[in-house]
């Protein structure tokens, strides 16, 4: 009962680590809220955690205030947010991610079989303005206009723990993703600006990066998986699981002198790079 009696909203909980972190929370003792776009799986995960779900585009900001003074209105207060939604930019495009795959698969086997790249990633040259003002308005502004409006609440409160979902990509960079990438390092700049900032009203800011987890996001990324388990000391994905262990800890009294900080959940894989 680590976190009983605190408040914690999730955002994008409605699968893989946001609905793993809803239910590890409520396991700590946490009452929760639970966000998605999707309704049904909002619902779902909510009466598994016993919670509340509440159906908001994070990108939206005033989908997210009216979100917010739903939190204020029916809980009085929140302890904790947790800011993970996401895209992985291919959700409707198959297309895209079976170029990464065949890409990144080329290059490796033409390094070893000729010492030399021949197959070139022409990700960047294919990004519309429209898929990265989407990534970077998912993750970077959802992540801002979510922290804005819920500091309505944990302002006064002078308490609180904010937990920013970053990525080790956002860390180590990965050529075929330059949105996402950038949008995952901008919530670690965000995030250190906020635990500065923050630090007055004992508000803690952090970010989890993870590694390479087995969520639905990551499964067109199959082909790939035996070469990034071999590039992981661990020689695993990681599961939803392995994340929300440190969205725990984070959450929890336990880390009341942590904040600014990156955990980073990956198995190693950070360290090959």
């Amino acid at each position: 009962m680590r976190l009983a009696g605190k408040v914690a909203l999730v955002t994008g909980a409605g699968a893989g680590i946001g609905e793993a972190i809803a239910r590890r929370f409520r396991a700590e003792g946490a009452r929760l809220v639970v966000n998605d776009l999707d309704r049904a799986r909002a619902e779902q995960v909510a009466r598994a955690v016993e919670g509340r779900a509440v159906v908001a585009d994070v990108s939206d900001s005033k989908a997210v205030a009216e979100m917010m003074e739903s939190v204020r209105a029916h809980e009085g207060r929140l302890d904790v947010l947790v800011n993970n939604a996401g895209i992985a930019g291919y959700e409707s495009d198959p297309e895209t991610a079976r170029r990464f795959v065949e890409t990144a698969l080329a290059q490796v086997q033409e390094r070893m079989t000729e010492g030399r790249i021949r197959t070139h990633s022409t990700a960047t040259l294919d990004t519309s303005d429209e898929d990265w003002r989407r990534m970077i308005a998912v993750h970077l502004d959802g992540t801002f206009f979510c922290t804005r409006e819920a500091l309505r609440i944990m302002a006064p409160q002078n308490a609180g723990s904010i937990i920013n979902m970053a990525s080790i990509l956002g860390l180590a960079g990965a050529s075929g993703a330059p949105g996402y990438c950038a949008a995952k390092a901008g919530i670690l700049g965000l995030t250190r600006a906020l635990a500065r900032e923050l630090a007055t009203r004992n508000i803690r800011v952090n970010a989890i990066a993870p590694g390479w987890i087995e969520t639905g996001m990551t499964s067109p990324l199959a082909p790939l998986r035996p070469l990034i388990e071999g590039q992981t000391p661990l020689g695993r994905f990681g599961t939803p699981d392995d994340v929300a262990w440190a969205a725990v800890y984070l959450a929890s009294d336990e880390s009341a002198f942590v904040t600014g900080q990156v955990l980073s959940p990956n198995g190693g894989w950070v360290m090959n790079q």
